[in-house]
């Protein structure tokens, strides 16, 4: 890496080495323009500036906090926790210094009279990777010219590092989202007459004698997106003969107008064409060859025609060359018998499933998709990928192998079937289908031989097992839905998310006269979800939040102190002592939920109780205010903090009934480190021996004084081998986040079962 700015980098400036810098697709383009290749020029706007600009906008505590509410397998939260976050970000301010590089650099790409047209592309650190790609997670800007358009979309394009659909991959594929960075691309437009993806190995087969080409008209937002169906052309590496060319109706094309993009349609007769002629087709053949024997790898590029010439705009590994094993025996299996399909497509990802169809017509109905269903819609975007992570398999319209539904099909294991043209017409929701992947051929029936896969109902939804099994919450509105899942209660019902959602200062409000506005408010939210698991317990955790998170809150700046370390600063227990008015409210819906509504199945948890006195100051407020502690009224205290541990006989003394650890904040405290500061968030580890002794110490303790012990961080969701320690040190409860539920709960059975025998 030669740049001279840390914040702007050329293509010819770095090369695969740089993806901390640039992310993948930046890297990537900087190999290919040193290694020759044909790429549109271009610099790209690096990783650096966007720390800097989360940073300098103080945005790192706020993003955290809400990825804290998020449940990653539920659309609407996801997408709810997405908004907000990008939200906060589009409304801060690129720092000076960065603008300036940026507008040198822009300058540098037009002339003194033009500003040039661009493409802006994003490029996160964890994207493009040899294990993982998920192209199109992020969001990609065409036609961009200006300065002020310019800033704008980089602004955007650092808020759709949370989407939705790259927040659920993130969560999948185990990254820590403030550890993925993103640099922008900024790349000179490319008006293409045609544009395509290939493949330098055939993505549903493996055969890596073969290079695959897809291409379309016009711009290829179209191909990617499975809006239409494009030729297909299949090359043989060995001689470079065109083994396969087979065109595909195209109906309309993509097209620059001005500096927007233009829908043309199509005759059929134009439809029909072939795309690209036969030289065209070897020139990308050969240059595929080219990128194979660069890379070492197996690549998937995306390729633009204008005015004659080729050029690459993207390549990355293939990431699914290894796998697919087993579906090629279920398809000889499914060969030797003689269904008839109803419907036929394009052999997009290979395998055979079955299970009920679910036909949706757009990505606002991806929360109607249930485990074990078959996705069906006229085509698939980014947007869909937490539903496609549900189904059995997928079947869409339009599309090709190459194709956004194709290639997401591929990465998560999945059967499908694209480009039937008439799948949601032809197929009805609820019917029981048999979707053969490797074939492209969808069958009636779900009669599948017993080493396919079958949509079966899962065993641990009726697993009980000794230690209770919790989970965390936030939002009221995913209440009833994991109120069905196998759960024994809330063990974490965390208070900030509702007072964000009320949105205005509680202390705004008091002076207001307005109490009677907060109380009913978070009562009724309460009330959501003591109703929904009645007569399960719903632990509520009082409100622990930091000063810096209600200074965001309206009004907020007014009552907040500025503090240099709000993690240790003025929170919990000791704010509620020294100004109990905000406690007192709380405490008012609490019983308002218990007593007006009936519902006696809701407890009280204190967050960030640092001194034993602290905890007798606090309880003093919860008997002044009429609650007390009965067998159906239960108050615990976080052990959170070293006192907590080293004390925590002292603690228990005072009159609890229960405690819960607070992972995350007692080994930042334990180890002296901060997993929101990227300079030391590498030894944030909640397996270190230190920690580990801890949690058996705490738990012990808790048995000696016969009271409740459970663990609600995120160490208990993340760390199987964590759990397992637990429940033989004799934890009561684990509550974990409600995708880990199930798997949780088969954990601990076996591990109560070795306990037993």
């Amino acid at each position: 890496m030669t740049a001279k700015s840390k914040y702007v980098a050329w293509f010819n400036e770095v090369d695969k080495e740089d993806v901390q810098l640039v992310g993948g697709k930046g890297a990537n383009l900087g190999e290919m323009t040193q290694a020759g290749f044909p790429v549109p020029n271009g610099f790209i706007i690096t990783a650096q500036a966007y720390y800097k600009y989360i940073k300098d906008n103080n945005l790192s505590v706020k993003i955290r906090h809400l990825l804290e509410t998020a449940n990653f397998e539920n659309p609407d939260s996801l997408n709810q926790v997405s908004k907000h976050i990008k939200k906060v970000i589009i409304e801060g301010k690129i720092p000076d210094e960065i603008v300036k590089d940026i507008f040198t650099s822009y300058s540098k790409l037009g002339n003194a009279f033009n500003d040039s047209l661009v493409a802006v592309r994003s490029s996160a650190t964890a994207e493009d990777l040899a294990n993982a790609s998920f192209a199109g997670q992020q969001e990609t800007y065409l036609n961009v010219q200006g300065e002020a358009v310019l800033l704008e979309k980089i602004k955007e394009g650092y808020a759709s590092l949370f989407d939705a659909r790259a927040l659920f991959y993130r969560h999948q594929q185990h990254y820590d989202h403030m550890k993925v960075g993103i640099a922008l691309v900024v790349q000179k437009m490319v008006e293409s007459e045609q544009s395509g993806i290939m493949f330098t190995i055939d993505p549903v087969t493996n055969d890596k004698s073969k290079i695959i080409i897809e291409a379309i008209y016009g711009l290829g937002e179209l191909i990617v997106g499975g809006i239409e169906n494009p030729d297909h052309y299949e090359v043989r590496k060995s001689d470079l003969s065109i083994l396969v060319k087979r065109p595909s109706l195209q109906k309309k094309m993509l097209k620059k107008s001005g500096n927007k993009d233009k829908e043309i349609k199509l005759t059929e007769s134009q439809g029909k064409r072939q795309k690209i002629t036969d030289g065209e087709i070897l020139t990308l053949a050969k240059l595929g060859l080219r990128l194979e024997k660069h890379y070492y790898f197996p690549q998937d590029s995306e390729w633009a025609i204008e005015k004659g010439k080729v050029y690459l705009v993207q390549t990355r590994a293939v990431t699914t060359v290894n796998e697919k094993k087993q579906s090629r025996k279920e398809t000889q299996e499914i060969e030797n018998t003689s269904r008839v399909p109803i419907l036929k497509g394009d052999p997009a990802s290979p395998g055979i499933a079955a299970g009920p169809v679910k036909v949706i017509e757009s990505a606002k109905e991806i929360g109607k998709i249930l485990p074990g269903e078959v996705l069906v819609a006229p085509q698939t975007n980014p947007d869909y990928v937490p539903a496609m992570k549900k189904a059995v398999a997928i079947v869409t319209n339009s599309g090709g192998r190459t194709s956004h539904a194709a290639i997401v099909s591929r990465e998560l294991g999945i059967p499908a079937v694209v480009g039937t043209e008439k799948a949601t017409k032809t197929l009805k929701t609820g019917e029981v289908v048999t979707v053969n992947g490797t074939k492209g051929e969808i069958y009636k029936g779900g009669h599948l031989t017993s080493n396919m896969n079958v949509n079966v109902v899962d065993p641990s939804k009726f697993i009980k097992t000794a230690t209770k099994v919790y989970v965390n919450l936030a939002e009221p509105e995913l209440a009833e839905k994991i109120s069905h899942e196998n759960v024994d209660g809330v063990g974490l019902l965390r208070a900030e998310f509702m007072m964000a959602g009320i949105g205005i200062h509680p202390k705004k409000l008091i002076r207001e006269g307005k109490k009677h506005v907060f109380v009913e408010k978070l009562a009724e939210d309460l009330e959501m979800f003591c109703k929904a698991f009645n007569p399960r317990p719903v632990v509520y955790r009082a409100s622990d939040f930091k000063t810096n998170e209600y200074r965001a809150l309206i009004g907020g700046r007014e009552f907040e102190p500025e503090e240099p370390n709000p993690m240790l600063g003025y929170r919990g227990v000791y704010r509620y002592i020294h100004d109990p008015e905000v406690f007192e409210l709380e405490l008012d819906a609490i019983k308002t939920v218990r007593n007006k509504m009936g519902l006696k199945n809701l407890w009280l948890m204190l967050p960030f109780v640092r001194t034993v006195k602290e905890l007798e100051e606090v309880k003093k407020l919860i008997n002044l205010s009429g609650l007390q502690r009965t067998p159906s009224f239960k108050l615990w205290m976080m052990v959170e903090i070293p006192s907590n541990v080293i004390l925590l006989d002292e603690f228990i003394n005072v009159g609890i009934d229960g405690i819960s650890i607070g992972s995350n904040d007692l080994t930042m405290l334990l180890m002296g480190t901060d997993r929101d500061n990227d300079e030391v968030a590498p030894e944030f580890n909640e397996t270190n021996p230190a920690v580990l002794w801890a949690l058996e110490h705490i738990i012990k303790t808790a048995h000696k004084h016969a009271i409740t012990a459970s663990i609600c961080g995120q160490a208990a969701s993340t760390y199987p081998s964590l759990v397992e320690k637990l429940v033989e040190w004799g934890v009561t409860s684990v509550s974990v986040s409600p995708d880990a539920v199930d798997h949780t709960r088969k954990l601990i059975r076996e591990v109560e079962k070795k306990i037993i025998t």
